[in-house]
């Protein structure tokens, strides 16, 4: 988990240092209330409330000084710090730290903010002193969330307001058990307030141009470690390995086509225990864990980041532990042309599998 704050905090300042030679930022504040949706029976127990929180952030503007600034209509980028109170002791509090994107429309009133990062629960499930919390199973963990918001800014010497929604997802990605994870929407309202700067900056405009780009080629490996449904099961390492082609129909997208191989040690270890807690049912021990899929994905490219977003079916999985179509969600990092360093979240469905760590090479 250090390894994927370091990551996503790398990326965050890394963006907030480009741009010398245009810079103005922003700040904001919100406070939010809300629920917590019940999209599981093992957490039904554990809503007694109503969350209420703050989201608190630093933005830096873009004008344009780089295309991709234009072609995606002037995003901020920055930090945000968000604290949620669950109004349950057995479920814990809330704090998160995350790496974010403002992106506008509709003539800059409306934005949507996208935001990635770690999350701190206050009190995870212990099996003495809170058994209760079946939600998460550790202190940190992957958190994402959504705003979107009517924003006005700059109504009176630099402040401005603004009103909307929030949703935001707390998970332990399966790096832990339990990891049933909760989902709050909230509504929110707050302030925000431009920064003075001496210089004057407008909007410098980039006009489209023809793209074209062949057949690129893609080699992925993935490995981190995670823990079946059963709790005190153990973590175990997986691995994984795909290739796939691309091809860039514009500046800002790519389609995928291509294939995964899966080795998930915690799945073989799964397989022997069920054929042993539930012998009834006659489970073959020795059944083959491995899986091998094929997929089709999409690749939005945000100057040297990037996010893949893949639906993939499995071709051969014996165990068929979780049905035949999986998902995968990443962002990834161009450190060169051709080498890039991502975090991924595959998931079956709502049920996430595996935190990914990869280094992928495209040719």
């Amino acid at each position: 988990m250090r390894f994927l704050t370091s990551l996503l905090l790398f990326l965050s300042f890394t963006m907030l240092a480009q741009e010398k030679n245009l810079k103005q930022y922003s700040v904001d504040a919100s406070y939010f209330y809300g629920s917590i949706l019940p999209h599981h029976t093992n957490i039904l127990h554990l809503i007694k409330g109503h969350p209420e929180g703050m989201v608190l952030s630093f933005n830096r503007k873009t004008f344009g000084s780089k295309k991709w600034e234009a072609w995606y209509n002037y995003p901020d980028y920055g930090l945000s710090f968000q604290y949620q109170d669950n109004k349950n002791p057995e479920l814990g509090n809330m704090y998160g730290l995350y790496g974010h994107f403002n992106f506008y429309f509709f003539k800059r009133r409306m934005q949507l903010r996208v935001g990635q990062g770690i999350a701190y629960n206050t009190n995870p499930y212990d099996r003495e002193t809170n058994y209760r919390n079946q939600a998460f199973g550790m202190h940190y963990m992957p958190s994402t969330y959504f705003m979107l918001n009517y924003h006005k800014p700059n109504l009176w010497k630099g402040i401005g307001v603004q009103t909307g929604v929030n949703f935001v997802h707390h998970s332990n990605a399966n790096l832990h058990s339990p990891n049933t994870s909760a989902n709050t929407i909230a509504v929110m309202v707050g302030l925000n307030y431009d920064l003075a700067t001496k210089d004057t900056i407008a909007y410098i405009p980039h006009a489209k141009e023809k793209f074209t780009e062949p057949i690129r080629y893609n080699a992925v490996f993935r490995t981190g470690v995670n823990e079946s449904d059963v709790i005190n099961s153990g973590q175990y390492p997986f691995y994984v390995a795909s290739l796939y082609v691309d091809k860039r129909i514009n500046q800002k997208s790519a389609i995928q086509l291509g294939a995964d191989v899966y080795w998930m040690m915690y799945l073989k270890e799964f397989i022997r225990y069920e054929a042993i807690a539930y012998f009834e049912h006659n489970y073959d021990p020795n059944e083959d864990y491995r899986r091998v899929g094929i997929f089709a994905g999409h690749e939005l490219f945000i100057n040297k980041l990037a996010i893949d977003t893949q639906m993939g079916y499995y071709v051969y999985d014996p165990s068929n532990k979780f049905g035949s179509v999986y998902q995968r969600l990443g962002a990834k990092y161009y450190i060169t042309k051709n080498i890039s360093a991502g975090v991924s979240l595959k998931t079956h469905i709502s049920r996430a599998e595996a935190l990914e760590f990869g280094i992928g090479v495209r040719l």
